[in-house]
């Protein structure tokens, strides 16, 4: 199959993009833009694939969407390209509202047009596939699950607008027949994740001696999901899943944050000792909670194990172990991108 990716450079997107190259057939045009969290080097390893097309532009842009339908004639569209920091939500809302909710509806307006110009038959197996958050369901107490039927909540700008785009898609699905699917995913982490989110920034800041900045006590409650799982999930639901349906995916994986930390530091500690033997531990601070932190997230995978056949193969300390040891190995891919920032400003306070 063809596949047009967008945000293709970003976490995710640039998992998806080296997953599709490396064990599937299908082409590959990657679309994005390369904002602040986009990186070429997370796709350097497959940039010269013969399968592989990169395109910098932007999802807001319908004269590059439109034409890039035309000539490339996808069957599918993985729509992952978004803003995704909360904290930066907060700050910046405007900036997600635009790429988040403009963006899915300069897509899906393309999508439509070049799927109404397709025969019966590739109309029929033409897929658009939004990738989403469990976050726009608000938040859990101490027990229970989001399932697929759970009422939306947004909590933060963020996760507003993304629900605000998963709307649009299923409306486009509803009202004008575009063959669409919506996953929600939980928490991701892994290699070649930009490294002002969690798990790479508390990384980073342990080698280099730095506090370990954890929100609040510590006490909120994340489902965490090895972002070459869920890819493998992502291509299990364009390649089977039924047009309409929502996916949840998630870890089976939840941890509090203060967990995530401290187990973090214990796999340092094994395969980076300090060099006065003390525990990374031991870096650890606590800092002012962010504004409306949602206290829980966990996700029901259910539906997608029982259709699809999917389920993760990384338990939450393999999946970590192999993210720290990537960290390790891979100073030149994020040390550049820390010297690059102007200053380590903590965001999200302004509300």
């Amino acid at each position: 199959m063809r596949i047009l990716v967008t945000g293709g450079a970003g976490f995710i997107g640039s998992a998806l993009t080296r997953h599709l190259i490396d064990n599937t057939s299908h082409d590959v045009l990657n679309l994005d833009l390369l904002s602040y969290s986009g990186t070429l080097s997370a796709i350097a390893r497959v940039a010269n694939d013969k399968r592989h097309r990169f395109v910098r532009g932007d999802v807001c842009d319908a004269k590059t969407v439109h034409n890039l339908m035309d000539h490339f004639k996808p069957d599918v569209v993985t729509h992952l390209a978004a803003e995704s920091h909360v904290d930066r939500s907060i700050d910046e809302p405007d900036v997600f509202i635009k790429t988040n909710v403009t963006g899915t509806y300069t897509m899906l307006v393309a999508a439509r047009a070049y799927w109404m110009s397709l025969s019966t038959g590739a109309q029929a197996t033409f897929r658009f596939h939004h990738i989403s958050t469990d976050e726009v369901f608000g938040s859990l107490g101490d027990t229970g699950l989001f399932t697929e039927d759970t009422p939306y909540d947004p909590r933060s700008p963020y996760s507003a607008s993304k629900a605000g785009a998963d709307h649009l898609v299923s409306a486009w699905g509803h009202t004008y027949g575009l063959p669409v699917l919506i996953t929600n995913c939980s928490n991701n982490y892994g290699p070649y994740h930009f490294p002002e989110k969690m798990i790479p920034l508390m990384i980073v800041k342990a080698l280099a001696g730095e506090t370990l900045p954890v929100y609040g006590r510590g006490e909120n409650v994340r489902d965490w999901l090895f972002v070459e799982d869920h890819v493998r999930a992502l291509q299990a639901v364009f390649e089977r899943g039924t047009p309409g349906r929502r996916y949840n995916i998630g870890g089976n994986a939840e941890r509090r944050n203060i967990d995530v930390v401290k187990t973090l530091c214990a796999t340092l500690d094994r395969l980076r000792p300090r060099s006065d033997g003390r525990s990374y531990a031991e870096q650890i601070g606590f800092v002012a909670d962010r504004p409306g932190h949602d206290h829980r997230y966990a996700i029901d995978a259910t539906r997608i194990r029982e259709e699809l056949g999917w389920r993760p193969l990384e338990s939450f300390e393999t999946g970590l172990e192999k993210t720290v040891r990537w960290y390790l190995d891979n100073e030149d891919w994020w040390r550049p991108i820390i010297a690059e920032r102007s200053a380590d400003v903590r965001r999200g306070l302004t509300a």
